[in-house]
């Protein structure tokens, strides 16, 4: 089964039907990639076109450089001319651009099975957890300020039983010298409709000061942004 996988198009010489296959493939895993990254992440834009491309580039890449060591040194001269100016990705982009280039890569050195099952594997586990993801959809970071004189242990005890299924008070500070209490919760809502409700039954607990609530930023736990 292993020598299956890891088993060469290639055998004496690159022949033009199967490069012109391997090629194919190449686009066709990335454009693969891509609509996945699309269904995960809700974006589009240039980074869909180069999960696309870029697996058909690294395999031509390394077809070229494939026992030629002039090539090589002449490949790594060119990429080194490149500088990047755009904004740091997520670990979700960069782990995106990552496969495309193993399943470039994979082409490039012939061992087609093996691209495809980390493409099919690797999409799949992909959509897995971003299923878990959407069911904490529900999640929200509730910032709060309330004087001095209240006891925010149990302030909102019963409200939060009320209209969450779970509630958490990460972080506690004092703002305007001392006579506030800034409160960070995150708590998962019950009702998602029922979001106003909750923040007016808080404000009456608070008098009425401040009040912010928001998705959780993703990549951040208990951060106070």
């Amino acid at each position: 089964m292993l020598d299956g996988i890891f088993a060469s198009l290639y055998t004496t010489s690159v022949t033009a039907p199967v490069f012109l296959a391997v090629c194919l493939l190449s686009v066709a895993l990335g454009l693969g990639i891509a609509l996945v990254y699309r269904k995960i992440s809700g974006e589009g834009g240039t980074m869909i076109s180069a999960l696309t491309v870029l697996p058909f580039l690294v395999q031509l890449v390394i077809l070229l450089v494939n026992g030629n060591l002039g090539a090589g040194v002449a490949v790594a001269g060119a990429f080194s001319l490149v500088r990047f100016r755009s904004a740091p990705g997520s670990a979700r982009d960069i782990m995106a651009i990552f496969l495309a280039m193993t399943v470039g890569l994979c082409c490039g050195m012939d061992y087609c099975t093996l691209a495809v099952l980390a493409a099919v594997v690797t999409c799949i586990l992909l959509l897995l957890l971003q299923g878990r993801q959407a069911a904490d959809a529900d999640a929200r970071d509730i910032r709060v300020t309330i004087p001095e004189n209240l006891d925010y242990n149990d302030l909102f005890s019963d409200l939060f039983a009320e209209y969450t299924t779970a509630s958490k008070l990460l972080r506690v500070k004092t703002v305007n010298m001392g006579s506030l209490y800034s409160l960070h919760y995150r708590v998962t809502l019950k009702d998602t409709d029922k979001e106003k409700e909750l923040l007016d039954a808080m404000r009456c607990r608070n008098g009425n000061l401040e009040i912010a609530c928001g998705i959780p930023a993703e990549g951040r736990q208990g951060d106070i942004l």
